[in-house]
């Protein structure tokens, strides 16, 4: 190889550096640059929607955070404490599921819940969870057997992603290519959310194995998306197989609050935190698709016939919204807060996650329980929602 050829390889390989280091730098910009909604339409309060009969299908439940069915119709719900409970025909098993040593400190704790996509052939079952190395704080993803009545650990997928009090993020699940999407938080570090050398901030993705597929954009690494505060949420648009995430945008960082969003997820995007906030146009930074200036802040999603259905914590409502997809582009047609009555103030309280049923209809945990909502009558309780034709 001639001597010319070397120093065009050696060009390439320190430009490649430099975009990596630039992606992985935390930012030193200041202050974040704040946009404003992408959306058109208003948010509009239904405290009681028509085409739902609400009924309460498990109650006195300790601060549930996700839940799952198998296709058996047994469902399981993890609680932040660190127990899974498993229910069957509509009654909560006396005894957990499984017991996981969790440090449940703030915001942490047994967080998310997913079930392998092949189950019963796959009798896996997957938990996120936060624990401790001496005074340290860190979020694992492992993968449990299930035994029938019980599981046990079979394999760790993912450790020492950090963690903290606040801003863990949490959320797994299976998208339709079959791996596994986790939710990670900046920890209250803003800036390892634009550090691609750490799992914080990010939506990884992982096979079921716990391996890094081959399409990720980041050569051997489980990074999909970076750029995020808390993400919370996780959905696939029943049509188009986009992905959607919730956000929690900041709670007094940088002087501000509010500011929460729902974002479709690009492969290798960059959503912006702490660098950008809301709809501002300024490449490379992705612009969500739906944007609160007043604090939401969204929790857990599900696609269900059409529309994003999104719980709310502070805002205590259940979130409808409806989107026009074209050319590539997700525009709100409308966007409705089910079971509140104002920005604050809703029926059943603080609402953690929604999801769907095998029979179709929508199951969302409450979490009054938290430390920071009013425990009601039954707290915390999973709500059952007919869809009423």
């Amino acid at each position: 190889m001639s001597g010319l050829h070397w120093i065009l390889i050696a060009v390439l390989v320190v430009a490649a550096g430099a975009v990596r280091s630039e992606a992985s730098r935390e930012p030193d910009t200041g202050d974040p640059v704040v946009g404003g909604q992408p959306q058109e339409v208003e948010d509009v309060f239904v405290p009681e929607p028509g085409d739902f009969l609400v009924e309460s299908f498990v109650e006195n439940l300790e601060v549930p955070w996700d839940l799952d069915f198998l296709p058996d119709g047994r469902a399981l719900v993890t609680e932040r404490p660190g127990r899974i409970r498993l229910i069957v025909d509509g009654r909560l098993a006396d005894e957990p599921y499984a017991v996981v040593d969790t440090a449940a400190i703030g915001e942490g704790g047994l967080m998310g819940l997913a079930v392998h996509p092949d189950y019963p052939e796959q009798p896996y079952v997957y938990i996120m969870y936060t624990y401790r190395v001496g005074t340290d704080l860190f979020n694992k993803v492992v993968r449990l057997r299930d035994t029938g009545g019980t599981a046990k650990q079979d394999r760790i997928i993912a450790e020492r992603i950090p963690g903290h009090r606040v801003h863990d993020g949490g959320r797994i699940a299976f998208g339709p290519d079959g791996m596994l999407y986790v939710c990670t938080g900046d920890v209250g570090r803003a800036g390892i959310a634009q550090d691609i050398e750490n799992p914080g901030g990010k939506i990884l993705r992982y096979t079921p194995e716990g391996g890094v597929p081959g399409a990720n954009p980041f050569s051997d690494s489980p990074v999909y998306s970076y750029g995020h505060r808390n993400p919370q949420g996780l959905a696939w648009h029943p049509d188009t197989g986009d992905l959607f995430s919730s956000e929690h945008g900041p709670s007094g960082e940088f002087g501000l609050f509010g500011s929460d969003s729902i974002n479709v997820i690009r492969k290798g995007g960059n959503y912006g935190w702490p660098v950008v906030l809301g709809a501002v146009d300024i490449k490379p930074y992705e612009d969500p698709v739906v944007f609160w200036p007043k604090a939401t802040p969204p929790a857990g999603m599900i696609f269900s016939r059409g529309d994003l259905y999104v719980t709310s914590l502070r805002g205590e409502a259940l979130i409808r919204i409806s989107f026009r997809h074209k050319n590539g582009s997700y525009e709100a047609e409308s966007i409705q807060r089910l079971f509140a009555t104002d920005w604050y103030r809703g029926e059943y309280g603080r609402l953690r996650h929604v999801t769907t049923g095998p029979d179709g209809n929508l199951y969302v945990l409450t979490s009054n329980r938290d430390g920071r909502g009013t425990p009601r009558e039954g707290d915390d309780k999973i709500l059952r929602l007919r869809y009423r034709k």
